[in-house]
């Protein structure tokens, strides 16, 4: 057995980790016990950027909202896929070229689609 596996030598990460959670704990006990304690009404209300409630939280949502959002996940998504290529593109050379070609010709054709229905207008 080699000195680098004895369950000795994982004794510094497992002091670290003590010492980590011992903080955290000991930091949040001693802020609770001597931190201000004063309930108002107003600090027991939901707060909602500033907004009052109205009504009920679970009334249905535009799915046009959430359609959206997820297009908007796609579509950023593939920002970071070009950057492989922004960064090998030399390396790559004609081949890397036609394939991101391809690649941002793919999503433009997703992207007519969802245009051609109608996914993003907003006057329903």
């Amino acid at each position: 057995m080699s000195a680098s596996s004895t369950p000795f030598s994982y004794f510094p990460i497992v002091l670290q980790l003590l010492a980590a959670v011992g903080f955290v704990g000991s930091t949040m006990l001693i802020t609770h016990y001597l931190g201000p304690k004063r309930k108002t009404e107003d600090k027991l209300i939901n707060f909602e950027s500033g907004i009052e409630q109205k009504g009920n939280a679970r009334q249905p949502v535009a799915i046009k909202y959430f359609l959206t959002a997820i297009l908007f996940v796609l579509f950023d998504v593939e920002v970071i896929f070009f950057y492989p290529y922004a960064v090998n593109f030399k390396e790559l050379g004609w081949d890397g070229f036609m394939a991101v070609l391809m690649f941002v010709g793919f999503f433009l054709c997703g992207f007519i689609y969802i245009v051609k229905k109608g996914a993003l207008k907003w006057e329903d």
